[in-house]
């Protein structure tokens, strides 16, 4: 990987007021009536792009940001915050990136980043399957060699942008062996490759996700991604990275919905007293406020591990965990401050807590981190707070 730019805390600071402008001033007066017409933003990450949002932790080089992870999970609680959906595609657009990043030959990289990163293509990541979600090894789709291309053949479920994607980060069976799949960058304009009418979600309805069909979709073979056979390693190193996303995105999310609640509450009177005054309300509130910044401190701590190039699978397994049950609990909690407002349409706490009901499924589900937390503590290896592995 290539090295990347120092950025200072001045730089952070302007990062941050930039990408909170834009979620004021453009994400935020959109958000509640796209959601409500399940509208899909597109325009919304072509101007993300251009202002240097989608290629954030990527290298400078290629057209990236070159910042920081930390810094980058700030921006997705920006964006979370006023608009989940937009915040999980920049993570998922973030995570379809991932492979040619890492695992690209300096040839692929050159040619199809600088438009991935700078917000003209728009990618979707295809590793899970009707039968093979949780257990990725077990997928059907296969790509088979034909000549100097492959043919790939199958169908991949819960395709965030599915059927508005650019490019399709795709995961097939190349073998016979249980972890014989391979990675390959499929175009969205590929004979054979459709996608099936929308999911109907309870939330997250402005972001779409569909199955997407692969009829014989031939696809030249420099478009296999960091070799025959290394596909699987590839997609489970991707998604360590794109759970520390959701997880960001999530506590954003609750971040929203904790201001929300205390607004109201400081604004509500009863028994001639705010509501924000009564011990029982106010001490729900700290809950919340307390549920919030632990998320971010466990995020952070991840993400400082892989900003030092340190092992940390265990970590963003447990960062998505905290900060994913603690978003559902918040949002919950958002909607009980608000009373009988608070289930109704008019104030957004309803739809927040719809939309972080799905963040403790996506990118593994939480009972699949706490196997993968389980697992590493049966190796003998916890994680202390300073993120040094110690083996007992």
């Amino acid at each position: 990987m290539p090295s990347r730019h120092v950025v200072t805390a001045e730089e952070t600071v302007e990062l941050l007021r930039l990408v909170r402008r834009i979620a004021t001033d453009e994400l935020a007066p959109r958000s509640a009536a796209a959601e409500a017409d399940e509208r899909f933003p597109r325009d919304m990450f072509t101007l993300l792009g251009r202002t240097g949002v989608l290629g954030l932790p990527y290298p400078e080089e290629y057209g990236g940001g070159g910042a920081a992870y930390a810094d980058y999970l700030r921006v997705l609680e920006e964006l979370g915050s006023v608009w989940a959906s937009v915040g999980v595609g920049v993570s998922v657009h973030a995570l379809s990136c991932f492979p040619l990043v890492h695992h690209g030959t300096e040839e692929q990289k050159g040619r199809w980043l600088p438009d991935m990163l700078g917000g003209e293509l728009l990618g979707a990541y295809c590793l899970s399957e009707p039968q093979a979600g949780s257990d990725p090894a077990a997928m059907t789709t296969r790509a088979v060699r034909d000549g100097d291309a492959w043919v790939i053949t199958g169908t991949k479920a819960w395709t965030t942008h599915g059927g508005h994607a650019d490019f399709y980060t795709v995961m097939a069976r190349t073998g016979e062996s249980r972890g014989a799949i391979s990675c390959f960058l499929v175009p969205a304009d590929a004979d054979g490759l459709s996608a099936d009418p929308p999911e109907r979600k309870m939330g997250l309805t402005g972001s779409v996700t569909a199955t997407m069909r692969f009829d014989g979709v031939r696809v030249a073979g420099e478009r296999l991604i960091g070799g025959e056979g290394n596909g699987l390693r590839i997609a489970l190193a991707a998604l360590d990275s794109g759970r520390l996303g959701i997880g960001a995105v999530a506590t954003g999310l609750a971040q929203g919905a904790l201001d929300r609640a205390v607004a109201y509450a400081r604004e509500r009177e009863t028994f001639g007293r705010r509501i924000i005054d009564h011990q029982g309300l106010a001490f729900v509130l700290a809950d919340m406020e307390a549920a919030v910044v632990s998320a971010r401190a466990t995020l952070q701590s991840a993400a400082s591990l892989r900003d030092r190039g340190l092992p940390f699978s265990t970590e963003a397994s447990v960062a998505k965990l905290v900060a994913t049950d603690n978003a559902m609990k918040v949002t919950t909690d958002a909607v009980q401050v608000l009373g009988g407002y608070g289930y109704t349409r008019d104030f957004p706490v309803e739809r927040y807590m719809r939309e972080a009901k799905v963040m403790q499924i996506f990118e593994g589900t939480n009972q699949i981190q706490r196997m993968v937390i389980a697992r590493a503590l049966d190796r003998g290896s916890t994680a202390t707070g300073a993120g040094t592995i110690v083996t007992s």
